[in-house]
């Protein structure tokens, strides 16, 4: 970590989330998406992402939110992000996605290790910002622990 992180932030269950900025691709509307049978309920359908079939990931379900209702404001935030040593495409659900902002290292701090409804572990960092609390997700620690991640992806370099 450097000291500033570029973050797009997004809302889940009434909560504020952050995504380094450089592995966000897109922003999409919500889209048709197919489930797959036997798949870890984190990641259990597909979309198609520009002719390419990539897993679709629900980050409540990881947090153990539940999952939600779509809405007007709800969107997919497709990343890259590197698994098993190899980029991949995946989709994320957002209830709501707000802005790409900085969030100074001044501002975070580590995670506390008792006093939070969620597992510690899938916390890489929280920050404080205008009295609101941000959560910056271990996208490693949850996609090994609850997707699978061998399997549950599309490596970018398979056709």
């Amino acid at each position: 970590m450097g000291e500033a992180w570029q973050v797009l932030t997004f809302d889940l269950a009434g909560e504020t989330f952050a995504l380094e900025a450089g592995h966000v691709r897109e922003v999409l509307d919500l889209m048709p998406e197919t489930a797959v049978p036997g798949a870890a309920p984190f990641v259990s359908a597909v979309i198609n992402f520009r002719g390419r079939v990539i897993p679709l990931a629900d980050l409540r379900l990881a947090f153990e939110m539940g999952k939600g209702a779509a809405t007007i404001d709800s969107r997919v935030v497709v990343i890259e992000y590197e698994l098993d040593g190899a980029p991949a495409l995946i989709g994320l659900r957002a209830d709501k996605v707000h802005e790409v902002t900085t969030i100074e290292m001044s501002e975070t701090e580590d995670v506390p290790r008792v006093g939070l409804r969620w597992r510690t572990d899938f916390i890489r960092r929280l920050a404080k910002r205008d009295g609101d609390l941000i959560v910056v997700p271990d996208l490693d620690q949850i996609f090994t622990t609850r997707g699978g991640a061998r399997g549950a992806v599309v490596p970018l370099t398979t056709a």
